[in-house]
């Protein structure tokens, strides 16, 4: 899906988009999620995880900065979900994110990921662009290597 773009018109189908993405992952990736406020970040984070067989709901984490989530799926065991939004300048490591990334059985979805430093390198950036539709995102899907 990297250098690809999709509109969404409902959350459904941001969610969608989330569960067959999952579709094409096999551990060990981290993903930046990229957007305004209300631009279906977290939306998209539901669709992932369901489609990662996660069986617990998904809540934003903005005030506990992430959660871990058991996965079933073929190679994936652990998802995680990080929100940088209240925290300028993160390092990942500050809130125990480095005993999760570069794991096999691992994928990582950070919220607000543009907070982070340009040190920062994931495998996969989506980017959330509200449009004048209501209820209409256009997400643009890029790995760091497109140009």
């Amino acid at each position: 899906m990297k250098g690809q773009k999709f509109i969404s018109k409902s959350a459904a189908q941001t969610k969608l988009l989330g569960i067959k993405l999952a579709k094409q992952l096999n551990g060990n990736e981290v993903i930046a999620l990229v957007g305004n406020l209300g631009s279906g970040k977290t939306t998209f984070v539901k669709g992932l995880a369901k489609g990662l067989g996660v069986k617990d709901v998904i809540t934003s984490p903005t005030f506990v900065l992430m959660k871990n989530y058991k996965a079933k799926h073929k190679t994936i065991k652990n998802f995680v979900h990080v929100d940088c939004y209240r925290i300028p300048g993160i390092e990942l490591t500050a809130i125990g994110l480095g005993d999760f990334l570069n794991q096999a059985d691992t994928v990582v979805a950070i919220e607000w990921a543009e907070k982070l430093p340009k040190k920062f390198k994931p495998k996969l950036v989506l980017n959330f662009v509200n449009t004048k539709q209501p209820n209409t995102r256009l997400i643009k899907i890029k790995s760091p290597q497109d140009r």
